[in-house]
């Protein structure tokens, strides 16, 4: 018997979006991830993984390059590779925003995209700090600092 009026746990569910098929907080894309249904492509650029930190396991993959940000001429070869047909992908940017564009590209390409909620840093604080009110680290997940 379903109880309607009980809480739903919001780290537990995918959310919809336009354009590709959800956004899923932290902590459910690391689940999916670990457990083998998706694969978890980290789309920051290669400086931000270098000195902010990646996550051990994810495939690096840049939406967009420093400098001058331009998108990647080889993300789509690249995704296509990485991904395979039937699998979902977790999309995970700085804060969750270019992992949107990247989710949006993703399900043009045919796959199942999400969007990772927060990114690995989430938003500034009062002070302009990240890393204190969300996102993957901040969620104690798994990742590493060089």
């Amino acid at each position: 018997m379903e109880h309607q009026n009980q809480p739903v746990d919001a780290d537990s569910q995918a959310r919809p979006a336009s354009g590709y098929a959800g956004d899923v907080p932290p902590k459910l894309a690391c689940q999916w991830w670990q457990g083998g249904d998706a694969v978890l492509v980290d789309v920051r650029s290669d400086a931000e993984r270098e000195w902010v930190g990646s996550v051990p396991g994810a495939v690096p993959l840049a939406w967009k390059q420093w400098p001058g940000m331009a998108v990647n001429s080889g993300f789509d070869a690249g995704l296509k590779a990485a991904v395979p047909q039937g699998k979902k992908v977790v999309l995970l940017c700085r804060s969750g925003v270019r992992s949107i564009a990247a989710a949006r590209r993703a399900a043009d390409l045919g796959l199942e995209a999400y969007n990772i909620l927060e990114g690995f840093e989430g938003d500034a604080d009062e002070l302009g700090h990240r890393g204190c009110k969300g996102g993957w680290r901040f969620h104690g997940l798994p990742w590493r600092q060089s």
